[in-house]
């Protein structure tokens, strides 16, 4: 017997190996499938999937017999990877002699082998799809064939595991990111507005006693410190609920009424039904209510912070499609510019330079209902008329 060599790259062809995380893994229906096939169309009793480990073979697929590996120094499969035909055949082996003392031969009467090197996309030879036989035999050119073809399905699914594997650490390290980033936003948020609301709370403090003792003194420098703590806080706020908001998506659906989001977004702003009004109630069935709700409360607060006229209004409407459920959020306000209209919808992009109690915008907002009304299936868009008013439409999936 002639035990197989090493490849040259013997140390990079088990990293590749190792790689793919197949060593010592359960039985799976799909490589049993290839193998089960391989040894009706070649009509042998033995068909195997093996995968070269640094000093066994192991089995990830065996028909025919019952252990899952062994030795690497005896196996055919050594001899199979070292091998530059498309497919290593051995017509009989008792006559090789490489083969004729193996202890394969000796112990399960093995007289034939064929086997085509599993060659990953990086060319290295991981292990083979290999068949035996008890007698000597010769395969023929379509039997040839469909080994090498459905060897070539075999490395795809290497690829398929692997790549899910990628994908899966991929996903749990975002995962793990994005659930930092929401503490550390959380974290920063009630760490920063409390300093805040001190510098507003001094600066207010600050100005009472200068308006008695200096009367003559121009205040307009703590106005613009009180104004840039309140434009602080205001952008912390945004950051914060943004993050909150991808929270939402991952909230069960269950049956909701409008009028529940209604009188819980009415509540929730304190307005009274002469500012805010609903047109047509309806049943809304199984929806993502958290975030629905989270994306009507943020066009009605806009449209009531933007509005400067004396009896601001607000209609919340619905419509229905086959597929998707389409909301409405009037306003008989200020209206907005058309230049204004295509990226208002742009991170940290405004509409108005401040609201009606004087506070500038984040440009968060917007962004946030943009991308959760995309998440769950639908389109937002607006329309709008200088003096006369907005309306924002938007929809999302049934």
């Amino acid at each position: 017997m002639i035990a197989p060599k090493f490849p040259e790259n013997e140390s990079e062809r088990l990293n590749a190996v190792k790689e793919y995380k197949l060593l010592d893994t359960l039985p799976e229906e799909d490589f049993d499938n290839i193998t089960n096939l391989i040894a009706n169309i070649c009509d042998v009793p033995i068909s195997l999937i093996t995968l070269l480990d640094a000093d066994r073979n192991f089995l990830k697929s065996h028909y025919g017999i019952p252990f899952n590996e062994s030795p690497r120094n005896i196996s055919f499969c050594g001899h199979a990877i070292l091998d530059k035909s498309p497919i290593f055949i051995v017509e009989d082996a008792t006559k090789d002699e490489r083969f004729h003392d193996n202890p394969l031969i000796k112990e399960h009467n093995i007289a034939f082998y064929a086997g085509v090197p599993l060659i990953n996309p990086d060319g290295f030879p991981l292990g083979t799809l290999c068949i035996y036989d008890v007698k000597p035999k010769q395969l023929d050119k379509q039997q040839q064939e469909a080994m090498i073809t459905l060897a070539k399905q075999v490395v795809n699914l290497f690829e398929l595991r692997l790549k899910n594997i990628q994908l899966t650490n991929a996903y749990n390290l975002l995962e793990e990111r994005h659930q930092s980033l929401n503490t550390f936003a959380g974290k920063v948020s009630h760490d920063l507005k409390s300093p805040l609301a001190n510098i507003t709370s001094l600066s207010q403090l600050f100005k009472d006693e200068l308006k008695v003792s200096h009367p003559e003194i121009d205040l307009q420098y703590l106005d613009f410190i009180e104004e840039s703590a309140d434009t602080l806080r205001a952008y912390i706020d945004g950051i914060l609920m943004h993050y909150k908001s991808e929270a939402l998506l991952q909230d069960k659906k269950e049956a909701t009424e409008l009028s529940s989001i209604y009188n819980d977004v009415k509540q929730i702003l304190s307005l009274k039904t002469s500012q805010f009004q609903l047109n047509d109630d309806a049943n809304l069935g199984d929806i993502n209510r958290s975030a629905v709700t989270q994306i009507i409360l943020n066009l009605v607060d806009n449209a009531i912070k933007y509005n400067t006229k004396p009896q601001p209004l607000v209609v919340l409407g619905y419509s229905e499609s086959e597929t998707h459920h389409h909301f409405t959020v009037s306003d008989n306000g200020n209206g907005i510019a058309i230049k204004k209209k295509e990226s208002l919808f742009e991170l940290f992009n405004t509409a108005h330079d401040a609201d009606k109690y004087g506070n500038k915008g984040t440009g968060i907002g917007l962004y946030t209902v943009k991308t959760l009304v995309e998440k769950l299936g639908g389109e937002v868009s607006l329309t709008s008329k200088i003096d006369e008013g907005t309306t924002f439409t938007f929809s999302v999936e049934k």
